[in-house]
């Protein structure tokens, strides 16, 4: 963990240090004050997002720190982690809100939307070759989705690709359960 984060900010170093040598000092874009600003600029390159997708650095980082964990049945934690423990992980430690224990029951606790009305932090749901929900990812914008793969662990993938337009069965943003009785509906929080 220290080991990432570290690695992250000599990247944020980097990647200031490179837009400082080639843009004139009239026409900066990044302010080296501004943290998060060069946190979006950083996270939209790495996960492939417009930077104006990318409005919630705690998501992003929350997602760059868990690519790569290897896809474990029942697994929540660094070791091992299927889709719906990564979901309610993700959602613990960013939005700090409780998900349920499955995709099925994480899809009992959503708003259902379209496709084109998702937003980060919106949840992804999938029927893998069954009649029921099987797969749950998070949304991050243009498209691309952060879940557990169980062929390639924790990742990011393009809802347009063949599988996953296949396979997709719908969105959904979480509610709370003082709106959920009046039909109200709130999206996660903006960091």
């Amino acid at each position: 963990m220290k080991r990432k984060t570290l690695i992250a900010c000599m990247l944020f170093a980097c990647l200031f240090a490179v837009s400082q040598a080639q843009t004139p000092t009239n026409q900066l874009t990044i302010n080296p004050e501004d943290p998060d600003n060069l946190a979006k600029e950083y996270f939209s390159q790495i996960m492939g997002v417009a930077v104006s997708a990318s409005t919630n650095t705690k998501l992003y980082q929350f997602i760059y720190e868990w690519i790569g964990t290897p896809y474990r049945l029942g697994g929540k934690t660094k070791k091992g982690v299927d889709c719906s423990k990564f979901a309610y992980e993700l959602y613990e430690q960013v939005f700090n809100t409780t998900l349920g224990y499955n995709s099925r029951n994480i899809y009992t606790q959503v708003n259902p939307i379209r496709k084109d009305e998702l937003k980060p932090g919106d949840l992804v749901f999938f029927k893998i070759r069954s009649r029921n929900i099987t797969h749950v990812g998070v949304y991050i914008g243009d498209d691309k989705f952060a879940h557990a793969s169980s062929s390639r662990g924790v990742m990011i993938s393009n809802l347009n690709e063949a599988y996953w337009k296949r396979y997709y069965y719908n969105g959904g943003r979480m509610f709370t359960a003082e709106n959920k009785s009046d039909g109200l509906v709130q999206q996660p929080p903006v960091n």
